[in-house]
């Protein structure tokens, strides 16, 4: 019993960790604030990233349950991990508009791609009776990392921002 119990912790860790990368995505408003700000854009400028954000996953989210089942719940969500990595990695490569705006449209398929296969997949490691619970945990902790998102994004500028001895 404490094996299977183990066993179950461990599959459904991976899965509350997404639920935690996916509430990071709430943090686009605050990111498209500074995006703005580094490229001197307008307010009808800057307002496209978000909206970018959302319409990728009106898009995206039907072909996401086909592809689900084709492929699988499982390399679904390995897939929006790629994807959304990869969305955040982007801008390391330059700032420029074209640029942010593949990063954003990148970081909505691959929250598209996440929130419509977390679900079914923590479908296939919780059992019935306990999968409502599971599933109102999984938003909790979406909820929580969309509150923490600017603290920790704060607390990493900050690291990355040299002192220069003011501080």
């Amino acid at each position: 019993m404490e094996n299977t119990k183990n066993s179950s912790l461990a599959k459904l860790f991976p899965v509350m960790l997404c639920f935690f990368a996916m509430g990071f995505v709430d943090l686009v408003g605050i990111a498209s604030n500074y995006v703005k700000a580094d490229l001197n854009l307008t307010d009808s400028q800057a307002n496209i990233f978000p909206s970018l954000v959302f319409f990728w996953f009106l898009i995206f989210s039907v072909p996401t349950g086909m592809l689900m089942n084709r492929i699988g719940r499982k390399k679904t969500v390995l897939l929006s991990l790629v994807i959304t990595f990869a969305s955040l990695l982007l801008p390391v490569f330059g700032d420029g508009y074209v640029l942010m705006l593949l990063s954003f449209s990148l970081l909505g398929i691959g929250n598209a791609l996440m929130q419509t296969s977390l679900n079914p997949l923590l479908s296939n490691i919780v059992s019935g009776e306990r999968l409502a619970s599971s599933l109102t945990f999984g938003q909790f902790v979406k909820a929580i990392a969309s509150f923490l998102a600017p603290y920790i994004a704060m607390w990493g500028a900050t690291q990355a921002i040299p002192s220069l001895g003011m501080g």
